[in-house]
């Protein structure tokens, strides 16, 4: 049988979804801004503080964390890159979305995944994949694939292995309604940014440009996390060739403790 799941920008999320801890760029890596402590600190104290036991610097370096305390759930992942490679006048891009339904319940999972642009192939793809009680399917390009780390791989792609998270965020003294969620959010710098699908090459650099975290204290999970990135000589998706231009990655939780029901993909 054909292996439709082995194309390079799907191999690329495979590999990602497939590690633990932190990938990419480490805290050496990145050059260390003012710190936000005093402002933030200031704020705490004049607006809004986050209930007890959130009141402390957090420390989620995967967005997805304490998802499994749900019952269900749905959330929509974003990445997007438009630059030029390193070095060079020439223009590319990418861009990437995911949308994860999944049920305690038997640890059912749906997974779709569409992707464009040429920094992640000449074509745009899109796949689809379920686990269903141990079960795993995968369906692209019309062909399904029941068996393989294939489907379970793909079936098991995670926010936190795609957009990453955050090392160390502090109370901004903001409180708001997002996603339906009472929220509450946190202030990061760039050195406080785990990013996963991030690697820099030799003299490369990562800015945070603009960034927010919204966390539930009533789920303790993150609602938002919203980050756009300068970066320079970067490796995107484990491409071949570095890049320079804008990143944007984008995390969304809009439904908590509903579920859906799954069944075997069409084509299965």
């Amino acid at each position: 049988m054909r292996r439709s799941f082995a194309i390079p920008l799907l191999a690329a999320l495979v590999a990602l979804s497939g590690c633990t801890g932190q990938r990419g760029q480490t805290l050496e890596d990145i050059p260390t801004p003012a710190s936000i402590d005093a402002l933030a600190t200031a704020q705490v104290l004049t607006a809004v503080a986050p209930p007890e036991g959130f009141r402390d610097p957090i420390n989620i370096p995967e967005v997805d964390a304490n998802l499994q305390l749900l019952v269900g759930g749905h959330y929509r992942v974003h990445l997007e890159f438009e630059g030029v490679f390193s070095r060079t006048p020439r223009q590319t891009s990418a861009q990437a979305d995911a949308e994860v339904w999944f049920n305690q319940a038997g640890g059912q999972r749906r997974v779709v995944v569409q992707t464009a642009g040429e920094l992640l192939g000449r074509e745009d793809n899109a796949f689809e994949a379920e686990r269903l009680n141990g079960d795993s399917y995968l369906v692209q390009n019309g062909e399904c694939l029941t068996q393989g780390v294939d489907a379970t791989t793909a079936a098991g792609l995670r926010a936190g292995t795609l957009v990453g998270g955050i090392t160390r965020g502090v109370p901004a003294g903001q409180r708001a309604t997002v996603n339906s969620q009472d929220v509450y959010r946190y202030d990061f710098s760039t050195a406080d940014l785990n990013l996963p699908s991030i690697r820099l090459a030799d003299g490369g650099t990562v800015e945070a440009t603009s960034g927010e975290l919204w966390l539930s204290a009533e789920h303790n999970v993150v609602v938002r996390f919203y980050v756009n990135l300068n970066v320079t000589n970067a490796i995107i998706f484990d491409r071949a060739l570095p890049v320079d231009g804008q990143v944007i990655l984008r995390y969304d939780l809009d439904s908590i403790n509903q579920t859906t029901n799954i069944t075997i993909p069409n084509g299965c």
